[in-house]
């Protein structure tokens, strides 16, 4: 399966990106074949957080799932960083081409641009916290904003956001705080009703911050400078280009889309790929168009072109002759 480029909303540069839905989720919790206790925002589904409550929080809450399924999580981002605690149960966690066994008490931590799912294929009876917090980064190489009302000290909070960014290790073991602490999220959650409840949830949050920080000291975790570079915005992005040719895409929409300024996009692409980048997009549309001509023999020529992300039949046939050295009808023939 390809994954689908990441799309969130973005005011700055008006560009739009994709997120994760959770329909499958959503559509055991309707049909009352798991128990789900989240307060979010958005498209995930749950009970909706009021404007200026826990500004910043995307999905915080539990499920509790005590019947067999057929349903697992697609591959998807995520609005912000995710962590998820795995109190009983199993799962299978999939994120950067591995597969992870999760286990009771361990700790999962993704990024907004890291490609992840739950369950292969299906999940599994499980008890699974998490949070999804925003700090307005869509990309490795910016810089995180946390809400205002994360409290740690300028000290912690840089050396936590250094561990986080430089550190991409998926699964970690959790410690007895940290369990008892999404336990406590779980119930402030399920007294939702009572007016302090979100004044229990940032101290709970907090409390949660601080002690991944403490987790992370008493660890010794190597830290990569190399995670959170430019150039590595480019690689991601260039990675997941194949599953959205039928974009307009035009280099400045690709240097908007990394967070990046032309020159430096198109420097690194090159650096990255030995060629420019709609060259290398049009490589990506050719080859898509090469598979589909023998793949879909009852697709029409006219069909695959636009398919394949090309605006027109006759631009499609005169760059796909310029490269293969025949029309596509001739090479369709030749490989069938």
């Amino acid at each position: 399966m390809k994954p689908d480029i990441p799309k969130y909303h973005d005011p700055e540069n008006k560009l739009v990106y994709k997120a994760d839905s959770c329909f499958r989720l959503k559509q055991a919790w309707e049909k009352k074949e798991i128990e789900l206790n989240t307060l979010v925002r958005g498209t995930y589904p749950g009970k909706a957080l009021a404007m200026g409550e826990l500004t910043g929080v995307k999905s915080i809450g539990y499920w509790d799932i005590k019947k067999l399924q057929n349903w697992g999580l697609d591959w998807h981002t995520n609005e912000g960083i995710e962590l998820s605690f795995l109190e009983s149960g199993n799962l299978q966690f999939l994120i950067n081409g591995e597969e992870y066994q999760v286990h009771p008490y361990d700790l999962t931590i993704t990024r907004p641009w890291i490609m992840h799912k739950l369950g292969n294929p299906r999940v599994d009876l499980s008890k699974l916290y998490w949070i999804i917090l925003d700090v307005n980064v869509r990309h490795p190489h910016q810089e995180w904003q946390w809400p205002e009302w994360i409290v740690l000290n300028q000290p912690d909070i840089f050396e936590l956001t250094r561990y986080l960014r430089q550190n991409e290790q998926p699964l970690w073991k959790a410690n007895s705080e940290i369990c008892e602490c999404f336990a406590n999220i779980g119930k402030a959650i399920r007294m939702s009703q009572e007016k302090s409840f979100e004044s229990r949830l940032k101290i709970l949050i907090n409390t949660l911050f601080v002690l991944l920080l403490e987790l992370f000291q008493k660890g010794n975790i190597p830290l990569d400078h190399t995670l959170v570079e430019s150039k590595r915005t480019v690689q991601l992005f260039l990675k997941t280009l194949e599953s959205s040719l039928n974009e307009n895409w035009s280099v400045e929409k690709m240097a908007d889309y990394c967070h990046l300024g032309l020159t430096r996009f198109t420097h690194y692409c090159k650096e990255i790929n030995n060629c420019a980048p709609m060259e290398y997009l049009n490589l990506l549309r050719l080859n898509e168009a090469a598979i589909q001509l023998v793949k879909q023999p009852e697709f029409s020529i006219t069909n695959i072109a636009y398919h394949s992300g090309f605006s027109s039949p006759q631009y499609f046939n005169f760059a796909f002759k310029k490269y293969y050295k025949m029309t596509p009808g001739e090479y369709r023939n030749q490989q069938l």
